[in-house]
């Protein structure tokens, strides 16, 4: 299987998978999706009310999303603790080849190269408040060691890895998510929403990135005592 390079809306690139006929990130804008997404919606949310947090990424792929969240806690002085799950990680040639260092500040180029040559299954200190953490393991069979905050859910497409989407899948996250704690996700598909549901989670609506109407923020309330 050949992955190829392709150019974004934004000219950031993403990774096309032709066995799934999927890219890693928006042909929209890659660089677009994972902020709006992940960073507007999911990180500057969740700090709002924690300065330590605990992150879970589903679906670790180019490391995109790991960086800018790197970049964005710097600049807010917030201590992370990040652990990210992939099952087929991809060489650091074909990372090399999206030119990402291109599109962050240069300051961070030696972060963006450390959180792909760090050990996978190893917790590893990246800067100076980010712990970082690799699995290499399907998320599907994968059992939470510690209670996160926000979860970062960048699976495939749910037409693609359906797997992954499933209403059993969001109980577990749900299970060992704190309460307060938040799920962020591109996709607003109904079934996701209502597997989100069932889960237990209150699921919001908002607006999407480029290209997309909506996506999802998914919450487990506060139980008061």
């Amino acid at each position: 299987m050949i992955r190829q390079i392709q150019i974004t809306s934004d000219n950031s690139l993403t990774i096309y998978q032709p066995d799934l006929d999927e890219t890693y990130h928006s042909k929209n804008g890659a660089l677009t999706e994972s902020m709006h997404v992940f960073i507007d919606k999911g990180f500057n949310e969740i700090i709002k009310h924690k300065k330590t947090v605990n992150i879970f990424e589903v679906g670790f792929g180019t490391g995109l999303n790991t960086i800018l969240t790197i970049i964005e806690a710097f600049a807010k002085n917030i201590v992370c603790n990040y652990q990210a799950i992939e099952a087929f990680p991809l060489d650091i040639a074909l990372i090399n080849e999206l030119k990402y260092k291109t599109i962050i500040p240069q300051n961070f180029n030696s972060a963006f190269q450390n959180i792909h040559s760090v050990k996978w299954d190893e917790e590893v200190l990246v800067g100076d408040y980010f712990k970082l953490k690799k699995i290499h393991a399907a998320f599907e069979h994968y059992k939470f060691e510690q209670p996160f905050d926000l979860i970062y859910f960048d699976a495939f497409a749910p037409e693609k890895q359906p797997e992954l989407w499933t209403e059993e899948i969001f109980k577990k996250i749900y299970n060992s998510i704190n309460e307060g704690g938040i799920l962020v996700t591109y996709s607003s598909k109904g079934e996701v929403k209502r597997n989100l549901r069932s889960a237990g989670f209150i699921v919001e609506r908002l607006d999407g990135p480029p290209g997309k109407r909506h996506m999802v923020r998914a919450k487990k309330l506060r139980i008061e005592s």
